[in-house]
């Protein structure tokens, strides 16, 4: 039931305003999109893209948000979901790390994230992609057992699956590019 003042149809128009946008500025970035590809992209006006959010900053920390929650989402879901549940924390971040390679190969989702790091100097941008990493390293920990370590390994083969699916090295047949991705 939508809170009250509130519709379906608001919500629905809000979330792919949500959608529309991280496709948006998965490839022109914050600095690169305006809010009028985004509303035409989502198929509302500008202005009512402003009645839904307050500014260009609101919008794109409200989608840094959005992907936080689907990430948090698949990678618990996904653990959960394991035929067996994980034993032991190196079974829990196998599931997890194949959970999000799954979610990099949207493309949209990986070069947004990417995106995001680059915007961090704008207030409203850099606080949300800081409450977004708080979360997923809350997450990964839990996932984990809180081993420190296993954590910043969780981040740095996450980051570097990033530019491996980014720069397409899977498809690429030479050596460097055979090391980064580990074949």
């Amino acid at each position: 039931m939508p809170a009250p003042g509130t519709s379906t149809k608001s919500s629905q128009r809000r979330r792919a305003v949500l959608e529309a946008a991280v496709a948006c500025f998965a490839r022109k970035g914050f600095y690169g999109t305006t809010t009028q590809e985004i509303a035409e992209r989502a198929g509302i006006s500008q202005p009512y893209l402003y009645r839904l959010f307050t500014n260009k900053q609101a919008l794109f920390a409200s989608v840094i948000h959005h992907v936080s929650e689907l990430i948090a989402t698949t990678l618990a879901a996904q653990v959960a979901d394991a035929a067996q549940p994980p034993r032991s924390p190196a079974e829990a971040l196998h599931v997890a790390r194949t959970a999000y390679t799954g979610l990099i190969e949207d493309r949209d989702i990986l070069m947004f994230l990417m995106q995001a790091n680059c915007a961090a100097d704008e207030p409203l941008v850099g606080d949300a992609a800081r409450s977004c990493y708080a979360r997923q390293t809350e997450l990964v920990r839990e996932l984990l057992g809180n081993d420190e370590e296993a954590v910043r390994q969780w981040f740095g083969a996450g980051m570097l699956a990033n530019v491996v699916t980014a720069l397409g090295l899977p498809d690429i047949d030479e050596p460097w590019a055979r090391t980064l991705s580990g074949r």
